[in-house]
């Protein structure tokens, strides 16, 4: 793919709920959320809006990237929690941002993949010259779709956005990898309200998730496609300066680096401060890395995601900057 990231922003709420304030209202404790999943707060939405969200963090990647909104050709929104289904979430972006040119559109049912696929499609259309400069986001209001009942899920959760603005750029062409396996959907679902029967329990519209499957699938499919991508553009391992993965649970992150042999120094995490923000995970760890000046010129960067569907992807960018 040819484009290069040159300019990165994020917004999370300023409430936070931390494993004390979860252990209120489920059978749980901070030290029991710690060991198994690594996160120690999660940062909840209440005035904020997935819409709200989104714009604040491309606005700060647009500023990052120091260009105007008018020179934006394409928005992509990430999301599977949107507080509108229409107009879509993109366009309420351009709405806000005043990206007047822009194409618009939502990338919604991955989920936790929703970044990468994102990302892979702007590239795509910048390759194919089709456009010229793309904002690429992933927000989400996760505690919405929440069962607050749900010690398996609600001290996962939590809600934020994170923004890219990619340029076409001919010297970062680098081939992505995704799959889906549809077959093994049932480990994480969420039902649309639109669409409900009487005979629809009501925790079948929050987010249900058979952990055990999920992690087994991450640790499995997540160092194959990494493996994967950088076969497929001819790297090793010592290529690649950091991997940025999906922030969805510390021990998936340490069991990916120790089959792929690499050190856990790679594999930055933020997901302590935040927990897991789905689409948001990988563009708010990339804008944190940004802004603490941790993202080297020329250096190769790895971004993988791993979601519903099941779906999972990786790909490779060379970090340029603004």
């Amino acid at each position: 793919m040819a484009g290069i990231i040159c300019g990165t922003g994020a917004y999370v709420p300023s409430y936070t709920m931390d494993n004390d304030d979860i252990a209120k209202f489920v059978d749980t404790s901070d030290a029991w959320i710690r060991e198994r999943t690594g996160v120690a707060r999660r940062h909840i939405a209440r005035q904020e809006t997935t819409v709200s969200m989104a714009s604040e963090a491309g606005k700060r990647a647009l500023e990052n990237a120091g260009i105007r909104a008018e020179e934006i050709d394409l928005i992509l929104v990430a999301t599977i929690s949107s507080d509108v289904v229409l107009p879509c979430t993109a366009c309420e972006v351009q709405k806000e941002l005043g990206a007047v040119y822009a194409t618009c559109f939502d990338i919604g049912g991955a989920a936790c993949t929703g970044f990468v696929l994102a990302y892979n499609t702007a590239a795509a259309y910048l390759t194919g010259g089709i456009y010229r400069t793309a904002l690429v986001i992933g927000s989400e209001s996760l505690s919405n779709l929440t069962n607050w009942k749900d010690r398996g899920t609600c001290i996962l959760f939590g809600d934020g956005a994170g923004a890219a603005v990619m340029r076409a750029d001919e010297r970062n062409r680098y081939l992505p990898v995704t799959h889906s396996e549809g077959v093994k959907g049932a480990a994480l679902t969420c039902k649309s309200r639109c669409c409900g029967t009487k005979e629809v329990p009501e925790e079948a519209y929050f987010i249900q998730m058979d952990g055990q499957a999920v992690f087994k699938f991450a640790v499995r499919r997540v160092p194959e496609v990494i493996r994967e991508v950088l076969e497929k553009n001819r790297l090793v391992p010592e290529d690649i300066g950091l991997y940025i993965l999906h922030q969805a649970n510390r021990r998936i992150v340490d069991a990916v680096a120790k089959r792929l042999n690499e050190p856990i120094e790679k594999f930055p995490m933020n997901l302590e401060e935040y927990g897991n923000t789905s689409s948001a995970s990988i563009p708010i760890l990339l804008d944190e890395l940004n802004r603490a000046g941790k993202l080297k010129q020329g250096q190769k960067l790895v971004l993988a995601g791993f979601g519903a569907g099941l779906t999972w992807g990786a790909a490779v960018t060379e970090w340029k900057g603004s």
